[in-house]
């Protein structure tokens, strides 16, 4: 049994209009999409600015309201609010934000901040609670000195190894990492993502990892998913995503993703153009009357594509060979 698993979710929001203020339309954030994420490992989710993906994230944590679907969590369905009291859940899944300045209370020191999910879900005594703040600071590579200082004193970096300290605090089962190191330099985003990394093998941690950089994912994540203007559109392992593209917006990501062989300057930016091109000329394609994605198919045992129709028909038929 997988740790999480998503089936159908929809998240949409209501647009109203009139003098009734009735409802007319409806935003569909995040429109029935359904992946696993598996005990330990770390699942990526990838796509540009407004495609649905951390409104994913804020659904899995509890902090969106779901339309309809359902997210299991050892098999129980927690998109009720009874069902996540009865298990525990808020102490189970923890999040870390994009913004770390403002997920941070400007009038807390570090301390209080971190030491606030242990007061939550934990009866300690004052001398524990400060030995687990300190080693908590000791693992995201802080100094004593940081307990009694505020967010303002610190870099970004720094505050947002303190996210993370508050993250593990209660020993999460799975960390919902929006962005972690989007706002980062590249220096510090690489000593981030190590101490997210070390802190998983440290505590066994699962990780959905919310990114638009493929980059940064292929460095985190074993297992993909794509997402598209509130849908999936290529689900795989990390090999399948990287190596074996088949959805034209996944190559677009792809070829976007810049390249330090300067030896070759020319030859990537060539590829990129190419790229964009068929993106432009074919992107009509891979998407219905409305825009949206086409349902996924199976294309091997873990690789997952949203194919136009005829393709997808192929692949079909192949199943049913087989």
């Amino acid at each position: 049994m997988s740790l999480i698993e998503i089936n159908n979710l929809k998240v949409h929001y209501p647009i109203r209009s009139g003098f009734f203020n009735r409802v007319t339309d409806s935003v569909k954030a995040v429109d029935g999409i359904s992946f696993n994420i598996e005990k330990g490992q770390t699942y990526g989710l990838v796509g540009e600015s407004g495609s649905g993906k951390s409104t994913t994230g804020k659904s899995v944590v509890g902090l969106e309201k779901v339309t309809s679907g359902s997210i299991l969590y050892n098999g129980v369905d927690i998109t009720s609010e009874k069902n996540r009291k009865k298990l525990n859940y808020n102490h189970d899944v923890q999040m870390i934000f994009q913004d770390s300045l403002s997920s941070l209370n400007p009038r807390k020191r570090i301390e209080d901040i971190i030491a606030e999910p242990l007061r939550n879900f934990e009866h300690l005594s004052k001398n524990e609670e400060k030995m687990r703040v300190l080693r908590l600071l000791d693992i995201v590579g802080l100094s004593v000195d940081a307990l009694y200082q505020y967010p303002h004193q610190f870099s970004g970096g720094q505050r947002q190894r303190i996210g993370i300290a508050r993250a593990v605090a209660t020993n999460p089962k799975l960390i919902v990492a929006d962005e972690p190191v989007s706002a980062l330099d590249l220096s510090v985003q690489a000593q981030v993502l190590n101490f997210m990394k070390k802190i998983q093998r440290e505590f066994g941690i699962t990780y959905l990892f919310i990114s638009h950089d493929l980059g940064v994912v292929r460095h985190m994540c074993n297992n993909i998913a794509i997402m598209n203007k509130g849908r999936l559109v290529e689900v795989g392992s990390r090999d399948d995503i990287y190596n074996h593209p088949l959805h034209i917006y996944t190559k677009r990501l792809l070829a976007a993703i810049p390249q330090i062989d300067v030896d070759h300057r020319e030859e990537h930016r060539e590829k990129r153009l190419q790229i964009e091109k068929i993106y432009q000329e074919q992107s009509s394609k891979y998407y219905d009357q409305n825009g949206l994605a086409y349902p996924l198919v199976k294309v091997s045992s873990m690789h997952s594509v949203a194919l136009p129709p005829q393709e997808a028909k192929k692949y079909s038929e192949k199943e049913v060979e087989v």
